[in-house]
């Protein structure tokens, strides 16, 4: 799957993992992007590291919370979206999906790289972390 990554450092984080995550995450990557282009109001994406993982923020709009993704340390076959665990995105998709995604206490929906992607769930989250500050005002 060829990427177009413009952030050197973000490209040469995904460069970093193993061939099989890699690609897991690179989908899950796409899939930030894309419904971030698809919600009104969420404008540019910026494409950045935090704490070593590729992180999107939406520095010109300010409308939400910044996403980043990566392994579970813990566990070589999964890997994580994560969420600002000071908001209250996490506890809201455990009541709203408690059987559909995994969770990793209230930063984190955890996904095993075995198991197809749960798209429309996590189109849901994703949008909701992407407006967070704007449906809290």
């Amino acid at each position: 799957m060829k990427e177009d990554i413009e952030n050197a450092d973000v490209a040469r984080a995904f460069a970093a993992y193993p061939p099989p995550l890699r690609r897991k995450l690179l989908v899950l990557r796409r899939l930030v992007l894309d419904t971030a282009a698809a919600t009104p109001g969420v404008g540019e994406i910026e494409e950045t590291l935090k704490w070593g993982e590729p992180a999107y923020l939406t520095s010109a709009s300010k409308s939400g919370s910044t996403l980043r993704l990566g392994p579970v340390k813990s566990s070589p076959s999964q890997y994580a979206l994560y969420f600002n665990c000071k908001t209250t995105l996490v506890d809201t998709f455990r009541t709203l999906f408690p059987v559909e995604l995994r969770y990793e206490g209230n930063r984190a929906i955890v996904l095993d790289s075995a198991e197809a992607l749960p798209r429309d769930a996590l189109v849901f989250c994703i949008t909701a972390a992407l407006t967070y500050h704007r449906r809290k005002s």
